[in-house]
């Protein structure tokens, strides 16, 4: 991985673009001279540009050869002298524009942004609010030392660390752990410097400088490990490390044999790796040409050469595998009260706050249709949530509060909150609690399709970095069936598990935050998720994903891979013929000349094969037809349309393990108009119109079968409620052994639709850009 502070090798802006045009021109008056019967002046034109070759080659030997490397410009450099003591000027010529161009190439496939950290840098705090006494004065944040009384205003970014002095902070640390959910710090817990406050002001006793803190620590991580990791060795240069000393001793062989120095400089002529300068470059430009095009930005060549040969993947959680933002799980209703009037009423109330859950709520019930209403004297407190009167009754959303003795809905809403590791924003109505909405962040449903596909292209471990909790994240490790998790990190331990890694195999790391920039720089490639902003990620990464979309991380992997194939297999076929022309030159069939013509005739071939890096892999992705992809997005919007019929059902099962009474009933049969009215019929229309459609493009109808089966298992267990339903109305009260079977019924709904929706969405919708 290339990053900035490196040591890399110097590289005058232009040199090789200037280097191409003296050549070209050399070599196109030389020739003219020919035409013209000037045989003096045409050798002295590709004479001169030979010369203007072997000087900026002989400067970038020797740059290598400090390093430790002797690759193909070495086999060049010796061509091109032999050519110019054996007054060979033509071949000269001919090998000094293949030299140019490849050196052309590969500088434009190391186009690269620079990776000095500016976002890092622009987010650490540069001032401090320090408290004297009853003043309080800005001063630069360098002058905090510990001890020091510090004010925190909204929105403002935490100096230095320290613990909470006063009222409870409410912080955003998303810069550091990558959770999107903020957090609550009491009095006398520490606080850590970069997170930023999501509440109130709030004081904070400094207990460490501005260069002892966490968040300098983690630019220091950064640099260092920038500094620390080799570059790139160029897969030309891999090759040329036997293809050189057989070509010296080949040449060296002719000359002792034959005892011509003209058949010596003509294998050397003809050895002159031009696959190599040439093939590989063309193949790992078009790949990426390829990466861009479908929103994957590739820092240089040598990035996408180390994504091709990549064996073990780390993932970043939050923003990575999950949206990176809460949505709205499931809405729990009190008895007496429906699931879609707690969600429309804690929305009202809602909308005034910026807080990020707040947000989701009140997105959730604009998306389902929920017109809200505008409540009066609305009031927030940072940390407990937000308060307001609607239709003369006080209401409440956020924390619940004390509560005498809670009732089983409410334990039963904790239960289900630590077991799928949400949070909760409780609706109170006058002081007492009527429901509660669950929020999570929930999996990308491109994220498990993306994987498999990885695993298809040859990552063999996968592992998941993050500093969330571990519970969920292990329980997002299970659903991927990732190899490994390790949760709970801190910067400085991500960065310590990437050099672990990268000591057995050629290691990618994954992020998207702030707190993920030491690791990716750490990697051998550092891939971000860039499609919302210019972060730290993305400065220290070697490729970014400008779309919001990580399947583009598959993508990307299936052309580096694919493209280094076909550099490979370029370099090693034009090597084999290379092989073949020196022995023809060794025992004199060829002289320097037209081995210089052969050469090219044999790049012409090389650098043919190399473009087919331009093409598209067919198996990597299936083709969608328009229409295909406009029915994927009208059946994706369909799904969350019918997110509520989901809950309902839940819901209704819920009830009926509690009461078995009319108004249980009366659930279950607004289930079933649910059920009949519009999830039954968007089924349908997926079995006939989208099935079909997507039939071509997965290699025919046996694909969609197991997503059919789950179609007449839907349409079953609606049936079987439909006739409890109707026992129920001809025979009185059902039956305990009926009530079980249908609670059964209703439990294993929710369960078959969740898993159909979600096989959907990974499998189906996640094909459509």
């Amino acid at each position: 991985m290339n990053h900035a502070p490196r040591n890399r090798p110097f590289r005058l802006p232009g040199a090789e673009p200037a280097l191409l045009a003296v050549t070209t021109v050399a070599l196109a008056a030389g020739a003219i001279a020919w035409l013209m019967d000037a045989r003096g002046l045409a050798d002295l034109c590709w004479a001169l540009g030979t010369v203007a070759a072997v000087v900026p080659a002989v400067a970038w030997v020797v740059q290598a050869l400090r390093r430790g490397q002797a690759g193909v410009d070495l086999i060049a450099v010796v061509a091109l002298g032999g050519t110019l003591v054996v007054g060979e000027y033509l071949a000269g010529a001919l090998i000094a524009l293949m030299l140019a161009t490849g050196r052309t190439l590969e500088s434009v496939a190391q186009r690269r942004a620079s990776r000095d950290l500016r976002a890092l840098l622009e987010h650490a705090p540069r001032t401090a609010r320090r408290r004297t006494g009853t003043e309080v004065r800005t001063v630069p944040s360098a002058d905090v030392v510990p001890g020091d009384l510090l004010v925190v205003g909204p929105g403002e970014v935490v100096p230095v660390d320290g613990h909470v002095a006063g009222d409870t902070a409410v912080l955003d640390e998303s810069v550091l752990t990558g959770e999107p959910l903020t957090v609550r710090r009491p009095s006398g817990e520490s606080v850590r410097s970069g997170v930023v406050n999501a509440g109130g002001a709030f004081e904070m006793r400094a207990t460490a400088t501005e260069q002892d803190s966490t968040y300098a620590g983690i630019v220091r991580l950064a640099r260092q490990a920038g500094a620390e990791s080799a570059p790139v060795v160029r897969l030309a240069d891999r090759y040329a490390a036997w293809f050189l000393p057989l070509s010296l001793a080949a040449a060296g062989l002719a000359w002792l044999v034959s005892g011509s120095a003209v058949r010596a400089v003509a294998v050397l002529v003809v050895a002159t790796p031009c696959p190599l300068l040439l093939a590989a470059p063309v193949a790992i430009v078009c790949g990426m040409s390829r990466t861009s095009r479908l929103g994957v930005l590739v820092r240089d060549g040598g990035s996408l050469e180390a994504l091709g040969r990549a064996r073990t993947l780390l993932l970043d959680k939050t923003g990575t595998l999950t949206e990176g933002h809460p949505r709205v799980l499931d809405v729990v209703a009190a008895p007496g009260w429906q699931s879609s009037q707690v969600l429309r009423l804690a929305a009202s109330i809602d909308q005034y706050s910026p807080h990020v859950l707040a947000q989701a709520v009140v997105d959730s019930a604009r998306e389902r249709g929920l017109r809200l209403s505008v409540p009066a004297d609305v009031s927030e407190e940072p940390g407990r949530g937000a308060t307001g009167t609607l239709a003369g009754r006080r209401m409440a959303v956020g924390r619940l509060g004390a509560v005498a003795e809670k009732p089983e809905w409410v334990r039963a809403v904790d239960n289900r909150a630590l077991l799928d590791g949400a949070a909760v924003a409780w609706l109170s109505v006058d002081d007492r609690p009527v429901g509660a909405v669950l929020l999570h962040d929930p999996l990308r449903p491109d994220a498990p399709r993306t994987l498999r596909r990885l695993r298809a292209a040859g990552v063999e471990r996968l592992v998941m970095l993050t500093g969330d909790r571990a519970e969920p994240a292990l329980e997002v490790g299970a659903v991927l069936g990732l190899d490994e998790v390790r949760a709970g990190l801190a910067p400085a331990d991500k960065v310590a598990a990437v050099r672990a890694e990268r000591a057995r195999a050629v290691t990618v790391m994954v992020g998207d935050g702030v707190n993920d920039a030491p690791a990716l720089a750490a990697a051998d490639i550092g891939v971000a998720m860039g499609a919302r902003g210019a972060t730290a990620s993305s400065e220290a990464a070697d490729v970014v994903l400008t779309t919001d979309r990580v399947d583009r991380l598959a993508d990307a992997v299936a052309v580096a891979v694919r493209s280094r194939r076909i550099a490979v297999q370029s370099a090693l076929g034009g090597m084999a013929l290379s092989l073949a022309a020196m022995a023809a030159a060794a025992v004199g069939l060829l002289p320097p000349a037209a081995g210089a013509l052969l050469q090219e005739g044999i790049d012409v071939l090389v650098i043919l094969n190399a473009l087919r890096a331009l093409g598209d892999d067919r198996a990597a992705r299936p083709a969608l037809q328009p229409a295909t992809e406009a029915l994927i997005h009208r059946f994706a919007a369909e799904h969350d349309d019918l997110r509520d019929v989901l809950e309902a059902v839940r819901s209704a099962a819920d009830r009926l393990s509690s009461d078995a009474g009319p108004d249980s009933l009366a659930a279950v049969a607004e289930v079933h108009r649910l059920l009949t009215e519009r999830l039954l019929p968007h089924e349908h229309a997926e079995e006939h119109e989208l099935y079909p459609a997507l039939a071509p493009a997965l290699g025919g109808p046996e694909a969609t079968a197991t997503m059919s089966r789950a179609h007449v298992e839907i349409e079953r267990l609606a049936r079987r409620i439909a006739t409890h339903l109707a026992l129920a109305g001809t025979a009185g009260p059902l039956a305990p052994e009926q009530l079980d079977d249908l609670r059964a019924c209703l439990y294993g709904l929710h369960t078959v639709l969740r898993l159909h929706f979600t096989q959907e969405e990974e499998n189906y919708f996640s094909l459509a850009p």
